[in-house]
């Protein structure tokens, strides 16, 4: 098994819009981080009559660069991969400002219902207020002037993740779900992880050319990096195993050892992806606990 060949090569261009090829624009918000890379991309697609695919964070800057490179178009749709909030919160005010309808899967919500106890790790980044004008259905196609659009329901990053297919181009505009940078985080309740590997399948048995993801840069040969992501959740999973079988009983113990070598900004984020894997494996009856998986659970193997 192979792991991805990630790649941390990008030029964001805060503050301009840059064409990645004709009739696609990228415009890269200023919200950098350890979850964000460089920042969330926003993409511009169309001529004269454009959609626009996740407008971002709620950031003034951003939101001006937008209206910059929208002046003097017309803007009919808003499309929306997820809502976390470095995606989302501008879809509204872009709305408002252009009359365009905001597509996407649908309003937040989690993979699963929360446990009894338990509070949601990812709560205060989630925008719980989207609601959207066109709830899309999997393999929907929303058109307009010179594009049409196909929705791809990706869920694992986020129950209402979706990805959006250019008609007759090859180009796939993969938000959170395959990113070239990075793997995505699947953090429950809000993501699962049987969800994430059943849509990398979903994607495998598409044909397409190029991916244009949320953060970063395009994914240039997309089925050899999808299976490559496969595998390395298998490793992740049999890196689980392994630290299960040699006595390591909780995550924090486990994240010390499988993530060593990460950057220490992460581990908690490692820490919900293990447990999203454990949910797992616990389902596949692998893997054993007392009552639900939880962050602060202990495991062992059957």
């Amino acid at each position: 098994m192979s792991s991805p060949d990630f790649s941390m090569v990008f030029e964001p261009a805060h503050g301009s819009a840059v064409e990645v090829e004709p009739g696609v624009q990228r415009i890269t918000a200023p919200n950098a981080g350890p979850l964000t890379f460089h920042g969330t991309n926003s993409y511009i697609i169309g001529r004269d009559s454009v959609a626009v695919i996740d407008p971002g964070p709620q950031d003034d800057n951003h939101f001006a660069t937008l209206m910059k490179a929208l002046e003097g178009r017309e803007v009919t749709h808003i499309f929306v991969s997820h809502t976390h909030s470095d995606h989302s919160p501008l879809a509204r005010p872009l709305a408002e400002k252009t009359g365009a309808i905001i597509v996407a899967e649908g309003p937040h919500r989690p993979a699963r219902s929360l446990h009894i106890g338990e509070t949601n790790p990812l709560e205060g980044s989630s925008d719980t207020d989207f609601r959207p004008d066109i709830v899309a259905s999997d393999g929907e196609v929303v058109s307009g002037e010179g594009w049409a659009m196909r929705v791809l329901h990706t869920p694992g990053h986020t129950a209402n993740h979706a990805a959006f297919a250019l008609e007759g181009t090859g180009a796939v505009f993969s938000a959170d779900h395959v990113m070239a940078w990075s793997t995505s985080i699947v953090a429950p309740p809000d993501g699962a992880m049987a969800d994430y590997m059943a849509s990398l399948d979903k994607m495998l048995q598409r044909e397409d050319r190029i991916y244009y993801p949320g953060h970063g840069g395009p994914v240039t040969e997309p089925a050899k990096f999808v299976r490559a992501l496969k595998s390395h959740r298998r490793m992740r999973e049999s890196a689980l195993l392994d630290r299960l079988s040699k006595g390591d009983r909780t995550i924090p113990d486990m994240v010390k050892s499988i993530y060593r070598d990460t950057d220490p900004r992460l581990h908690k984020a490692a820490g919900l992806s293990l447990l999203a894997h454990l949910e797992d494996l616990v389902n596949r009856q692998i893997v054993q606990t007392e009552g639900p998986p939880s962050i602060d659970g202990s495991y062992r193997l059957r």
